[in-house]
């Protein structure tokens, strides 16, 4: 077993290393520091403001069956290919045909727009008699004739066009709306015309909660507001930077708002680490700049790791091959970093202006970093519970896993998809459209999907048997409630026909459909002829999308969770330790999954969260969250752990050193996760549902974390472990860099092996 040893002699005398001496500086020169970043904060935005590109969803899948179909079309029939939406038209009193003038006025309006390659009348051609409607009837023109459909194909993804090509749209549709009819734009041109979101009531809402928590934790006014005015600077720096960035390469739209989520919690609980231990520092007698040195060189350094790792775990999005994905780790890394910097540099600087008056505003009897009651004194709330875990640390570890077995319980139930328009708002122009489509041409008729036989290679005097072939095949297809004759384009060598689902596209049916006739029904439709087959369109991208998704989410959660247990091991030397951590993570995480299926997709509190109905989980939401999550976990793991390593080093005392920690960090972690869960919180009521998910999972994931993992759990197995924790082979302890979390005066104590 081993058995530590300290490092005595000159080279244990206090140094001066280069965070301490950056934070003294930036406490003594606070004036030039603060300048700096109110100069890198206003130069940001106006940088912004001049050269700042657009988010955007538009972005392509390359070596998939969609994709590869989409650029068939588009070589084949330019017109069929694109990017197709509706305009849906509706008029409760009278027949469209009715306002036949009009309509044909709109379509050929639309036909001018820029980037629309066609737009199809939905209405028989003028002086014929209306042919009779297909049975079932999938449009464009419903039975009673007072529900239309206008499909629009676009060049680009409508989505991402500027919003003023609304003007034009509108325009062309108001002799309709003129006329009485009810004009709605469904699918990406819907998704064009929703409102502009706006995260600034989530953000207040985050803030406020933590005014009151930071002013009930630490009884200060000023240390209080610190964390929060400095995680705001840091956070709006580096939104300012992600929109540089967004001029250069193609960032999802949900990226601001991810970036903005993680930028404020890190900011939060980084600044918060460093103001409890300088207010301690100050407490023992240090003068201020000393004491900001000191928090930097100690807590500052932990910081350091913790958003270290949090990138880390960030850029194992990367693993997942889609650009798309990797880009939103690389949104929320800018806002890390920069949280990272402000912590190291700002807050000292903040910390040296206010000096000894950092207390003198106060709601109650300020409290700094809690430390150890002195031996022989009546021990703390805190201590006294890790005592109580010390006694019957089974008791508590089979609670704490019983807890988050039931909670990861609905994780085996989980269903990934794409959240479609019916679960929008119904303010949204494109959920009216959806909810118009869906009662007049049954809810597959919002997700298509467009069947592509590549006949090119086949000769002319075979390809009639082929065509009779395939449409055999293409009949009576399971889950499709109808499919459209076989077509040809003007050239002859593609063969196109539509497929509608019996379900809306974001059901798992429309997914069963869309797998089932890219693996067998069309290859059965084709065999015998050299003929290639695709099915494509928007649905089918997303199907597409999901299964990339799935697949590689083992894999990314492997490469997250190795490189969190290799930077725990370099950092603790303790083999066990990192196993644990690891473990505990991933329980942690599962847990929060659970609360999001049940949430969202069996729907128990989701119409109070505005979302309708039951919905899928969005595929790349919980490969988002883990990489988050686990990230930021770190946070309280390096916390937690560096505390019960400094007692366990200076005491060799495994248990009484689990007890000294939980007693000196209890209260910032309690404070810390309250803060985070009220700012990840606050954003579910985002109007976006993908939003939502990710506030309520990644609020649901600190909470969990900070609570049953770090306070019940950790605890209770690191009681368990005793010193074998801490034991490290003797040859991986060689070959592994030396991190210290703490950055100690001291140099770190190593664990040997006698």
């Amino acid at each position: 077993m081993p058995s530590s040893q300290t490092r005595t002699g000159p080279e244990a005398a206090p140094r001066r290393g280069a965070l301490r001496r950056t934070g003294e500086w930036c406490a003594r020169h606070f004036v030039t520091v603060l300048v700096l970043w109110v100069a890198a904060l206003a130069g940001l935005q106006v940088l912004q403001h001049a050269y700042g590109g657009d988010y955007s969803d538009d972005f392509s899948l390359p070596g998939t069956q969609s994709q590869d179909g989409l650029d068939v079309l588009k070589a084949h029939a330019p017109q069929a290919g694109g990017y197709s939406a509706q305009v849906v038209l509706h008029d409760p009193d009278k027949p469209l045909t009715s306002v036949s003038d009009q309509v044909a006025t709109t379509v050929s309006d639309l036909q001018k727009l820029p980037d629309v390659l066609s737009a199809q009348s939905p209405l028989p051609s003028s002086g014929s008699a209306p042919p009779p409607p297909p049975d079932p009837n999938t449009g464009p023109l419903s039975t009673d004739q007072k529900t239309a459909y206008i499909t629009v194909r676009f060049s680009v993804q409508p989505s991402t066009l500027d919003a003023s090509y609304l003007d034009g749209v509108d325009d062309a549709v108001q002799p309709l709306r003129s006329a009485g009819v009810t004009v709605e734009y469904g699918g990406s041109l819907g998704e064009l015309a929703r409102p502009e979101p706006s995260d600034r009531t989530s953000e207040a809402i985050g803030f406020g909660v933590a005014i009151v928590v930071l002013l009930i934790g630490f009884g200060s006014l000023l240390a209080a507001v610190l964390p929060l005015v400095t995680a705001l600077i840091c956070a709006l720096c580096g939104l300012a930077l992600l929109g540089l960035f967004a001029a250069a390469a193609t960032f999802a739209t949900v990226s601001p708002t991810l970036a903005t989520m993680i930028g404020i919690g890190v900011g939060i609980d980084y600044a918060l680490f460093l103001v409890t231990r300088h207010r301690q520092n100050l407490v023992d007698g240090q003068d201020p700049v000393t004491a900001a040195g000191n928090a930097a060189a100690t807590s500052g350094h932990a910081v350091l790791l913790s958003g270290c790792t949090v990138i880390i775990a960030l850029s194992g999005l990367w693993v997942s091959g889609i650009g798309f994905i990797g880009k939103l780790g690389l949104a929320a890394a800018v806002t890390v970093v920069t949280a990272v910097a402000g912590a190291l540099t700002l807050v000292p600087a903040v910390l040296g202006l206010i000096g000894r008056r950092i207390d003198r505003v106060r709601v109650r009897k300020p409290v700094a970093e809690t430390v150890a009651a002195p031996e022989g004194a009546e021990p703390g709330g805190w201590h006294r519970y890790a005592q109580r875990v010390e006694r019957r640390p089974w008791w508590f570890l089979a609670g704490g896993v019983v807890l988050l077995a039931v909670l990861s319980f609905p994780v085996f139930f989980i269903q990934l998809g794409h959240i479609g328009d019916g679960a929008d708002p119904k303010s949204f122009t494109d959920r009216r459209a959806y909810d118009l489509m869906s009662s007049a041409f049954g809810p597959g008729s919002n997700g298509p999907l467009t069947v592509v036989i590549d006949q090119s290679k086949v000769s002319s005097g075979d390809r009639s048997a082929l065509a009779d072939q395939a449409q055999k095949a293409l009949t009576g297809v399971s889950d499709a409630e109808v499919i459209t004759p076989l077509t040809a384009t003007s050239d002859g060598d593609v063969l196109t026909a539509t497929a509608y689902s019996v379900a809306a596209p974001q059901d798992e049916r429309t997914t069963s459909l869309t797998n089932r006739l890219t693996d067998d029904v069309l290859p059965r439709a084709v065999s015998g002829y050299d003929a290639d087959t695709y099915v494509t369109g928007t649905t089918a991208a997303q199907v597409d999308f999901l299964d990339i998704v799935s697949s590689r989410l083992p894999l990314i959660i492997a490469v997250v969770v190795g490189l969190a247990f290799l930077v725990i091991l370099a950092v603790f030397r303790g083999l066990l330790v990192a196993v644990k951590a690891a473990v505990l993570n991933v329980l942690s995480i599962a847990a929060s999954y659970g609360v999001v299926v049940a949430v969202f997709q069996w729907g128990w509190g989701g119409p109070a969260l505005g979302v309708s109905g039951d919905v899928p989980i969005e595929s790349y939401v919980p490969m988002m969250m883990f990489a988050i999550v686990f990230g930021l976990s770190m946070d309280y793991e390096i916390f937690l752990l560096s505390r019960i390593h400094e007692a366990w080093v200076r005491t060799g005392d495994p248990r009484a050193s689990v007890a000294h920690a939980l007693e000196i960090t209890a209260r910032v972690i309690t404070c810390a996760a309250l803060i985070m869960v009220s700012v990840f919180a606050a954003f579910v009521i985002s109007d976006n549902i993908v939003v939502k998910m990710l506030g309520l999972g990644l609020a649901a994931s600190v909470l969990i974390d900070a609570t049953v993992v770090r306070l019940l759990l950790v605890p209770a197995v690191m009681t368990l472990l005793g010193r074998a924790a801490w034991w490290i082979p003797g040859p991986l302890d060689r070959i592994l860099p030396h991190l210290d979390a703490e950055g100690s005066a001291e140099p770190p104590a190593r664990t040997v092996q006698k």
